[in-house]
């Protein structure tokens, strides 16, 4: 595992190669398998392989979001806000674990916030991608995971580069 995210880094640039259905079919069952508080499950997921609608779902927001149609997968990570209060954190938790399962596969990822964040048209980011996939009004989307094979090599992130001030240890 550590080896994984040492490896793991931000991929906005994708190959054009398909991801097959059995990689897409180990990812719809790792991110079922993220945990949840009090396990709830409060989250869902749209998997989207269709060019024509990554395209639309690449300009959800002003900036950031773009590359998302050079992937060959977006998942868009949302939840029923009503089922929990902490469907952020759930859904955070299920994004990465998106993106961990997606790196031990050969895939490169790249995490889209979309909650809290705006569409060029001045309206949430949020109602933009509700409004594209038909998602209840009391769905609340927390992501946009992209996916696909890496067309660009970034280095891991040295042993040296981590900011170990940022931890206290008390014994």
């Amino acid at each position: 595992m550590l080896d994984i995210l040492r490896k793991r880094r931000s991929i906005r640039r994708y190959k054009d190669q398909e991801i097959s259905p059995e990689v897409v079919e180990q990812l719809k069952e790792a991110v079922l398998r993220s945990p949840s508080s009090r396990g709830i499950n409060p989250w869902r997921f749209v998997f989207v392989t269709d060019r024509a609608l990554l395209e639309k779902l690449s300009r959800a927001k002003r900036e950031g979001s773009g590359f998302l149609k050079g992937a060959r997968l977006g998942v868009v990570v949302y939840a029923d806000q009503t089922a929990s209060d902490t469907w952020i954190e759930d859904c955070s938790i299920a994004s990465i674990i998106l993106q961990l399962c997606g790196q031990s596969l050969g895939l490169g990822s790249c995490w889209i916030q979309i909650r809290k964040r705006m569409h060029e048209s001045g309206r949430p980011s949020e109602d933009y991608v509700k409004e594209l996939l038909a998602l209840p009004e009391k769905m609340k989307v927390e992501s946009i995971i992209a996916f696909g094979y890496p067309d660009e090599d970034r280095e891991p992130i040295s042993l040296e580069e981590l900011e170990y001030p940022k931890i206290q240890m008390k014994e």
